[in-house]
């Protein structure tokens, strides 16, 4: 690639930027596991959010979301958009939940809702499940993201790109924590959108805007006529197709929203539960919708630029790398470090994110809850430190046996399903306990590998060829999403079964739990023997404000759609319904948690609860 001497001097100023920010704050971070991993719990809504969409803005999205245009057309990246309805669902009724309860990572909440010795192995289990098992298939495919664009940008060795990747994003995550993570992260959000939105901006000026670039796509011979779709059409795709679209936007939102991972973590590090609420408001807008549609142009402009009847072997081959390309073929010299710099900050605002919080699953559920309970502050702060090194290679060598991003996408979508009943009532229903965990966990991870299983069986003679055909083809990629739904449905019926069988948790514990964290719902004798804590009567105003929030979100995603496609006065309409529903979400929210506070207080609710709503 022909880089100017400025686009390289750009680069390396952004490098140092970065890592500077991450250094300033190593002091601080320092001091303590709470200021290592939850920022001491004094993060602002702005900042936490804008942390959470640029760790959403990775090297893979942009990527992907070209790749998905491509080959499907712009429906396509309903692949990630259905989760705004599940995230709003966060907003109104799981981010004040998440603060009060006051944790260090989701995994430590187990024990904060279950007792015995069956929480602690759920405990150590969903630590090594989320922070290992999934985190490393994240970061596997954010990796092999930037390996892709590093071939076509540099012809870098993969190997080598592997290497220098993941020392520039431990140069600061493991000195700095989430202090670091968030500020850099905060720079790097604002560096990466407006280097996406110049990159979109000049390939909407090569093909002479939005009206002249659907034109030339639909006259393009050999494109899929629903390419500018923006929502499933089942006239332009086949019924399995469509259905799979419905069941993603309908049904599969669920397992997005109650929040965990590294979402949570934001939520826990936040300075009250009304700046959690915002957080997760501000997260839900600024990556479903700020952020996407520069992507998709850039994956539209390369239908035009690098047609599919006479692409290259290599682009035919690895339709992923039509982002990087572009990049070559559009961005003039001096502008390319600018945009390869944003590149970067989508890399290490993900990186950064997931080897923090995949360390504190290490040292705050495994380390710390069995190995040293009562060590000092600053030997924890050194085992964190060490296990971010410790995941940044396991993750390295996870990318380097990758192929695709777009099917890591669909395993973590798998290997979730089956949890997402359970984890949205274990906060409201009583009876949910930790053998009901156990079995979803359990019958998700089967049923994800299950064709592991079945060859297994198939190989010692167990299955028949015909059982293994048909068995075969519902595991191919054609039935992602109605095996996911499949997942998530077998895996409720199997928790009910096994929660109803097994007994509930220790009335007492669960006493303690209701007080902590005041969920509402159906907690029965539980919430008899408390008639001095006051729940919230929210509910419907909650729900209502979920219903204006989707509103919001999915009128101005496709409003921007639809003026970057030249039908620009149904746009206008849709993003005039969306600035509405955006005041009147952000209102019924914020009053939502207003009103919580002024009933505890008329109550005489506790110090502490006042505290985490002021």
């Amino acid at each position: 690639m022909n880089l100017h001497y400025i686009d390289w001097i750009v680069i390396a100023a952004y490098c140092c930027v970065t890592v500077g920010i991450g250094l300033w704050f190593s002091k601080r971070s320092s001091s303590n596991i709470e200021e290592y991993f939850v920022a001491g719990r004094a993060l602002p809504w702005w900042l936490a959010g804008t942390s959470l969409a640029a760790t959403y803005f990775a090297t893979d999205a942009p990527l992907l979301a070209a790749s998905l245009v491509r080959q499907h057309g712009i429906f396509a990246n309903w692949l990630w958009w259905y989760e705004a309805t599940g995230v709003m669902v966060i907003v109104f009724f799981y981010a004040k939940l998440w603060r009060r309860a006051n944790i260090v990572t989701d995994a430590e909440f187990i024990e904060l809702r279950y007792t015995g010795k069956v929480a602690t192995a759920l405990r150590t289990f969903t630590a090594l499940y989320h922070g290992v098992i999934k985190n490393l298939v994240i970061m596997g495919f954010v990796l092999l993201a930037m390996m892709k664009f590093s071939q076509v940008m540099f012809g870098f060795d993969p190997l080598y790109t592997l290497v220098v990747c993941v020392c520039v994003a431990l140069a600061y995550t493991v000195t700095a924590g989430l202090w670091g993570v968030v500020v850099t992260d905060l720079f790097q959000f604002i560096t990466g959108t407006i280097g996406t939105i110049i990159f979109a901006g000049l390939v909407l000026y090569e093909l002479g805007g939005p009206a002249e670039m659907a034109a030339q796509i639909s006259s393009i011979e050999g494109v899929n006529p629903g390419t500018l779709d923006l929502v499933p059409d089942s006239d332009n795709i086949s019924s399995l197709q469509f259905v799979s679209y419905l069941v993603l936007i309908f049904i599969l939102w669920a397992r997005s929203a109650q929040g965990d991972g590294y979402l949570a973590q934001r939520l826990f590090a936040t300075k009250n539960e009304k700046q959690s609420v915002l957080a997760a408001l501000w997260f839900n807008f600024a990556a479903n919708v700020m952020i996407t549609w520069p992507w998709i142009v850039v994956g539209l402009g390369s239908l035009i630029m690098f047609p599919i009847a006479t692409s290259s072997p290599e682009l035919l081959a690895d339709p992923e790398l039509a982002y990087p390309m572009m990049i070559e073929q559009v961005v003039p010299v001096g502008l390319k470090g600018i945009i390869i710099a944003s590149f970067l900050a989508a890399f290490m605002s993900t990186m950064d994110t997931h080897l923090c919080w995949g360390g504190s699953y290490m040292v705050n559920d495994i380390y710390k809850r069995f190995y040293k309970k009562n060590a000092s502050d600053s030997h924890y702060v050194l085992v964190s430190r060490v296990s971010v090194l410790i995941l940044a290679g396991l993750a390295a060598i996870t990318a380097w046996q990758m192929e695709s991003i777009e099917s890591g996408w669909i395993y973590i979508l798998e290997i979730t399903a089956g949890l997402a009943i359970v984890n949205l009532l274990r906060w409201y229903w009583w009876r949910v306990n930790a053998w009901a965990e156990i079995s979803a966990m359990a019958g998700t991870l089967v049923l994800a590998n299950g064709m592991i299983l079945i060859n297994l069986l198939f190989n010692v003679g167990l299955v028949s060829d015909g059982v293994h055909a048909q068995l075969d083809q519902f595991y191919s990629s054609d039935y992602d999403m109605l095996r996911a739904t499949f997942i998530l449905a077998s895996c409720t019926v199997l928790w009910l079964i096994v929660a109803l069988l097994t007994k509930p948790v220790n009335a007492d514990h669960l006493e303690a739990f209701y007080r902590r964290v005041k969920p509402g719902g159906w907690w029965g004798e539980i919430a008899a023997r408390c008639p001095d804590v006051v729940i919230e009567n929210n509910t419907a105003r909650n729900w209502l404000g979920w219903f204006l929030g989707v509103i919001f979100i999915y009128s101005s995603l496709l409003g921007i759609g639809y003026t970057l496609t030249g039908k620009s006065v149904f746009g206008f309409m849709l993003i005039g319904i969306s600035i509405v529903g955006a005041a009147l979400t952000v209102r019924i929210a914020t009053q939502s948690v207003a009103n919580e506070f002024a009933e505890l207080s008329l109550a005489g609710g506790t110090a502490e609860s006042s505290k985490t709503i002021d």
